[in-house]
């Protein structure tokens, strides 16, 4: 189901995740084939997907126990990057006024990771949004818009340069700073899976972390995997288009993955540091694909914050090995 632009009811964000279309999808994911194996959650704020193949090295008990572990992964980055779930890592961090905080490893270098990306995007993500974002959306959702003031307020607390990150400790230097890993957590996660299906022997793979899609080895009949780049305006959910990918990562970033809606005027997730609200740059959505799962995660969300034209600039510069697709507002796909 898709929420139309039109709609006029607005639901709390959670209620939206769980039934908005997911902006990638499997175009033939092979459910139900013998040997073919799949698990579903909800983490992240989103319904995740993990399918194995049976390349005859594993039993099928053996592929459910790994399946298993893939969940209780999952649910280990939950307690650790989650903004709003109390006593992760990241909440901790946020709450602690401004003393220093110990985290897990993992957590101090993703946040690293996201510094590193907020330095060469020039701050466009940052992962000091997190008193804007909650602004926008707090937990449980809001269905007015933010007043100038809240937002210049919120803005005020939006410096990377305020986050510290020294071993496993973490300290923000403006206590009011709230950081937010939403542009990057789910693409480490995935990366992440990958790296634990490959050590269990898995073969062939395909993770969906709501949209975030690694696929990693090869299905027993080796044909590729199709990955659908969903059209959010066709209620009928044929894609807007479909790419054949062996190896890699694909994540889109779009206006229409988490919103709430005010007046006829929707207000999206990917909000602008520069200006406080959310960016419109005539983009819907932008598609990346590269090898790492993180990479796609942040250069996805870089791009549509960028716009078409400098977006394609900053990969060609930057990372010349990704691939992109982007589309308009009007569901056109720009090359």
């Amino acid at each position: 189901m898709i929420i139309s632009q039109k709609a006029k009811r607005i639901l709390p964000i959670p209620v939206i995740l769980l039934i908005v279309a997911l902006l990638l999808f499997p175009a033939f994911a092979n459910r139900g084939k013998q040997g073919t194996l799949t698990r579903t959650g909800f983490f992240f704020d989103t319904m995740i997907e993990i399918t194995v193949y049976d390349a005859g090295a594993l039993s099928e008990d053996r592929r459910n126990e790994v399946l298993n572990g893939c969940m209780e992964l999952c649910g280990r980055y939950e307690r650790l990057f989650s903004r709003t779930r109390k006593d992760s890592d990241i909440w901790r961090i946020n709450h602690a006024g401004g003393s220093p905080v110990t985290v897990d490893p993992e957590t101090s270098s993703l946040i690293s990771t996201a510094l590193s990306f907020a330095d060469e995007s020039d701050g466009l993500v940052d992962p000091a949004i997190g008193t804007l974002s909650e602004l926008w959306f707090p937990p449980g959702g809001r269905d007015t818009v933010p007043t100038e003031e809240e937002i210049r307020e919120a803005l005020l607390h939006t410096d990377r340069n305020s986050v510290i990150v020294s071993g496993s400790t973490v300290t923000l230097k403006d206590p009011e700073t709230m950081i937010d890993l939403g542009f990057i957590a789910k693409g480490y996660v995935a990366d992440r899976l990958k790296e634990y299906l490959e050590s269990e022997g898995i073969k062939g793979a395909l993770i969906n972390l709501g949209g975030n899609i690694l696929v990693t080895g090869k299905k027993p009949d080796n044909s590729p995997f199709r990955i659908g780049i969903r059209d959010p305006e066709n209620k009928d959910g044929a894609p807007l288009e479909s790419i054949s990918i062996t190896a890699g990562s694909v994540v889109s970033s779009g206006n229409y993955e988490r919103y709430f809606e005010k007046d006829g005027i929707r207000y999206h997730h990917l909000l602008s540091v520069r200006t406080g609200y959310p960016a419109e740059t005539g983009l819907s959505q932008v598609t990346v694909h590269t090898a790492s799962s993180t990479e796609a995660d942040a250069l996805s969300t870089i791009c549509f914050l960028l716009g078409f034209e400098d977006g394609k600039k900053f990969l060609s510069e930057h990372y010349p090995e990704a691939s992109v697709i982007f589309t308009d507002g009007n569901g056109k796909i720009l090359r």
